[in-house]
């Protein structure tokens, strides 16, 4: 599907500063094409409708994660980092021979992470020990880590996620199948994660996918407002622009904003999500 072509206004202002902590930038294909590996083909979506999105918004700051689609040629996404300035910052999809002088051209830009991507039908999951070696070269950096996975999988993933010596950021709340509620075995690990280790973190992002009944997405309420109450220091949110692989709907941006507002509904709280949070992860230095 498409991105939505005039997401409407928010309702309220979001704060000065508030960062979009998960979005993407897709080709344009003609001068960044999409990896041969890619198991999809999204519309393109450039930096400059992104910035416009952002403006449209009122978000100030963002965090563009790389996608699969442009496998390990992370230039679309540094492009974005270069044009959108201080207010930009980038999470690579990097293979194991990388080098340190990569890394660092890439820190200098504005990366400040890596992207593991586990789930199976976008060709994720490769030997363990190549993520070690990545993480290992990343550690000097200061960065972190983004995991993104099905939950079934999650039990298994655990030892693995324990391992890790860097932040590591979970995202989409675990894709946690919202309709069995708190009490689902993948949101029992994924909550026992946060709580046994102050290096987790997680977005509380994408209720556009895990919703069941649809926008305002009121069913994934339960599951955000626990990971807000248990962790609040450690939350993430993002609007995911532009929602590649959507079948069900087409999502409105404006409605994510108005969704965010209404769960972080005190000014503490927002501060905390949308501004204190992404800053400590990614404006340090």
């Amino acid at each position: 599907m498409p991105f939505h072509p005039e997401p409407k206004k928010p309702d309220q202002p979001l704060p000065p500063d508030t960062c979009d902590s998960h979005c993407h930038v897709f080709g344009p294909a003609a001068i960044f094409p999409f990896a041969a590996s890619s198991t999809y083909v999204p519309v393109d979506a450039p930096q400059e409708t992104l910035f416009q999105r952002h403006r449209h918004l009122g978000i100030d700051r963002a965090v563009i994660v790389q996608a699969s689609c442009h496998g390990t040629d992370n230039a679309a996404m540094m492009g974005a980092l270069k044009a959108g300035g201080d207010r930009y910052r980038g999470v690579a999809v990097v293979a194991d021979d990388i080098t340190d002088h990569q890394l660092a051209d890439m820190h200098a830009v504005g990366v400040r992470g890596v992207r593991f991507n586990f789930v199976k039908r976008l060709g994720g999951g490769k030997p363990l020990d190549v993520y070690r070696r990545i993480l290992a070269k990343i550690k000097s950096f200061g960065w972190h880590l983004i995991v993104y996975f099905d939950a079934e999988d999650l039990e298994e993933l655990t030892p693995f996620l324990e391992s890790i010596e860097v932040p590591v950021v979970v995202d989409h709340m675990g894709v946690v199948p919202v309709e069995q509620g708190l009490d689902s075995t993948a949101f029992k690990l994924l909550h026992r994660l946060l709580l046994g280790d102050e290096k987790f973190w997680v977005k509380i992002s994408c209720p556009e996918r895990l919703s069941k009944t649809g926008p305002p997405y009121f069913d994934v309420d339960p599951i955000t407002l626990k990971l807000l109450e248990s962790v609040p220091d450690r939350v993430l949110w993002g609007t995911d622009w532009p929602h590649p692989n959507m079948k069900t709907h087409i999502p409105d941006d404006g409605q994510l904003v108005d969704r965010i507002m209404r769960i972080c509904d005190t000014s503490a709280l927002r501060q905390k999500v949308l501004i204190d949070n992404p800053t400590r992860l990614y404006w340090t230095d």
